[in-house]
């Protein structure tokens, strides 16, 4: 069938009935197959303009309610394996996007909203329980829990229910785009602010857990610097311009001074929990600011948290470090000045290097304006900036022993490849035969060409409803997020001799996103990687949302899918570990079955994606508490 795009349809279909009657549809588990032509045809009688328009839609509807008290979901398929492991599964997203008074906002400005999966293996249940994660800004925007009016823009929308021009209110920390569970806590994490602590069990909020303060306090413990090379009235120059803008982005826009980015990461075999923060200013300056924090807590490889307080000094495989309780002291603290202007989302790490793929920015006067107008998103003063036909990849040396090798790091290596870099889903290192480096990354990336700040998922504000055309563009096959592998030949000196990249998977060529892995094999040579994909299958909405996993074999660069049925959309997987080598264990995610107001927790055998037997449960969550789609998700052993 052809690839068709959505013409922009808001004034066609706007007023019709917003659901059309569920067809019977052909279910495909596994490599693909052609469907016989009576269940053709039904798909094809629900697959119009009106119903992708509004499924699309519906997948983003604000939810209201919330679940105080844990309850079990029912088994609507299968049957909870005997040996899936106890512990939780949590998931991080936006939970509310229209308030009472006219305002839509953008998907990745709505309040932050926290769905929790706890499996208990002696009864072979899951409960459910969700909450909305009490921000200052959802205390605000909510007063008496009923209500809602939206004061603060937040960085990609635009009010138009409450006050444009003068409206400073910006930075909307709605802690909504990753969750996280490490020594003892849970964090829900956003791009721009401190993380928010959430009790673990009752997801009642604690508050906010002011993590670069306590770096910050330690300081004096474990800090190293690092500094761009640069013609020194260059540097000058760009010193004085941070230091009249801080004061603006922190008293006028109540921008914090730096902003902890909402993806981290674990090194399992260290026990070690990295984050990165930027500075306030990066976003409008040739310049970015990036500190690396290391924290420490000693952990198994399927991440069940055990920690120890002492204070000696202790070696694992071979890396001295210093050992520290479980209150998030800090290990190591290393801060880079890169000569570049650029917008970081997620980032990778190995054994002896950050790694950052640069998405190159640059600011938008016209945008600005309009932007300080109200009328515009203040995301509109940065637009990406395609004049370099390469990728610059920074390797940010981890420790001082690895800086000493005499490589200037603040060069990177220029990928032969124009990539936006989306989600990272590992990066690992191995010694080569010329005596350095052989460094992989298995990611996704999209076009430049596709990128734009202020319509990603199709936001709109003019007519309040989502644009599914952006996100199924006639060429999005090519330009929407796709799975690849950049491979990078360092010689004995810490040269690159060579960079290349390559799909993850010639088999696998249709739009995908969020990688997983296994997470015991993080930071080291894996075999597969699983990440939401397109089937294809659905004509007007032919590459997002994903209505697929595939499994990767990075190894022969095989692919196996998994794909859900009729008008039904999946999230992010995420990978629960049960031993028996790299894919033995479970992948879950949420299925959302927009024309039937469902959503369904969906739990595959790692092993069988890509056979008729991978779906081994299906557990429906009560209808009044299924959407909007979730962001990013954490699996926790107990």
């Amino acid at each position: 069938m052809a690839t068709q795009a959505i013409a922009p349809m808001h004034a066609a279909v706007v007023h019709r009935h917003h659901v059309l009657p569920p067809r019977r549809c052909v279910r495909r588990r596994g490599v693909f197959v052609r469907a016989s032509a009576a269940a053709a045809a039904a798909a094809a009688e629900t697959d119009t303009l009106s119903a992708a328009f509004w499924d699309y839609n519906l997948l983003f509807r604000s939810q209201r309610d919330e679940c105080l008290d844990s309850i079990p979901l029912r088994v609507t398929e299968g049957a909870i394996p005997p040996d899936f492991p106890a512990g939780t599964y949590y998931l991080a997203g936006p939970g509310i996007f229209s308030d009472d008074h006219g305002s839509t906002v953008h998907p990745l400005d709505g309040h932050g909203y926290l769905r929790s999966f706890r499996f208990r293996p002696g009864d072979r249940t899951i409960h459910y329980s969700a909450r909305f994660v009490e921000t200052a800004a959802k205390r605000e925007e909510s007063r008496d829990g009923a209500s809602w009016r939206f004061t603060h823009r937040g960085p990609f929308s635009v009010l138009q229910g409450g006050k444009k021009v003068g409206n400073v209110k910006v930075m909307k920390n709605v802690a909504n785009t990753s969750v996280l569970r490490w020594g003892g806590r849970l964090l829900c994490l956003w791009e721009g602010g401190q993380p928010y602590e959430v009790d673990p069990r009752t997801l009642e909020t604690v508050g906010p857990f002011d993590l670069l303060g306590l770096a910050a306090a330690d300081d004096n413990k474990a800090t190293n610097a690092s500094a761009a090379r640069r013609p020194w009235l260059q540097e000058a120059g760009l010193d004085a311009a941070a230091r009249l803008l801080r004061p603006v982005l922190s008293g006028v826009f109540d921008m914090p001074g730096k902003r902890l980015l909402a993806h981290y990461k674990i090194d399992p075999r260290r026990g070690r929990l990295l984050m990165v923060a930027c500075n306030a200013e990066d976003m409008l300056l040739p310049r970015s600011h990036f500190t690396f924090y290391g924290q420490l807590a000693i952990a198994s490889t399927n991440h069940a948290f055990s920690i120890r307080s002492s204070k000696k000094k202790i070696t694992l495989n071979g890396v001295s470090m210093a050992e520290f309780d479980a209150h998030f002291d800090l290990v190591q603290k290393r801060e880079f000045v890169v000569p570049d202007h650029l917008m970081i989302h997620d980032w990778a790490f190995t054994d002896t290097h950050y790694i950052l793929l640069g998405n190159r920015i640059k600011l938008d006067i016209p945008g600005s304006l309009l932007a300080l107008t109200g009328t515009h998103p203040m995301i509109a003063a940065l637009a990406v900036d395609p004049r370099r036909q390469s990728t610059p990849v920074y390797l940010l040396p981890r420790s001082p022993e690895t800086e000493a090798g005499g490589r200037d790091w603040s060069v990177p290596i220029e990928a032969p490849s124009q990539m936006w870099s989306v989600h990272v889903g590992n990066a690992f290192e191995e010694a080569n035969r010329r005596g350095g480096l052989d460094v992989r990354l298995h990611m996704s990336s999209c076009s430049y060409q596709w990128f734009h700040f202020h319509r990603m998922f199709g936001y709109n504000w003019h007519h309040k409803k989502l644009d599914p055309s952006f996100m199924n563009a006639a060429k999005g096959k090519e330009w929407l997020p796709r799975l690849v592998q950049v491979a990078i030949e360092l010689d004995r000196t810490g040269e690159c001799r060579r960079c290349s990249v390559r799909r993850l998977s010639d088999q696998h060529a249709r739009p995908a996103d969020f990688p997983a892995i296994n997470p015991s094999y993080a930071n080291q040579r894996n075999r597969f990687v699983y990440a939401g994909a397109a089937s294809g299958s659905r004509r007007f909405l032919p590459y997002f949302p994903f209505d697929s996993v595939v499994k990767v074999d990075v190894s022969d660069g095989s692919a196996r899918w998994w794909s859900t049925d009729g008008r039904k959309f999946v999230g992010e997987p995420v990978f629960v570990p049960t031993g028996g080598g790299e894919d033995g264990g479970y992948v879950l995610l949420v299925e959302y079955a927009v024309s039937k107001h469902r959503c369904h927790l969906v739990v595959l055998d790692a092993k069988k994606i890509g056979t008729e037997n991978a779906l081994v449960a299906k557990l429906e969550v009560p209808k009044n508490l299924t959407f909007p789609m979730g962001f990013h998700g954490f699996w926790g052993d107990e």
